[in-house]
């Protein structure tokens, strides 16, 4: 790269030093190969999901995403992965 030497003249943090000595699209293919790791929901589960929630929704000081995750069939679900297809369904 002729105009490396530009880059040079400015601090870098470890994620620009990083693109620098690997490529500039290392980072983004790394990033998206993470997120596919992630299985997608299947009909059923959603079903069960909507019927968790419905079932442990109105409990009085318990919480809800805990209970739901202790319900679902397949365990390896994160939280955030649970509060985000409550909030998509």
């Amino acid at each position: 790269n002729k105009k490396a030497f530009v880059e040079l003249l400015f601090w870098k943090n470890p994620t620009a030093v990083r693109e620098m000595t690997e490529g500039y699209s290392s980072l983004y293919q790394a990033e998206g190969a993470g997120r596919s790791r992630v299985a997608p929901w299947t009909p059923q589960e959603e079903q069960e999901l909507r019927e968790l929630y419905w079932k442990y929704k109105e409990v009085e000081g318990q919480d809800v995403i805990a209970a739901i995750q202790a319900g679902l069939p397949a365990p390896g679900r994160t939280r955030q992965q649970v509060v985000k297809q409550l909030v998509r369904l």
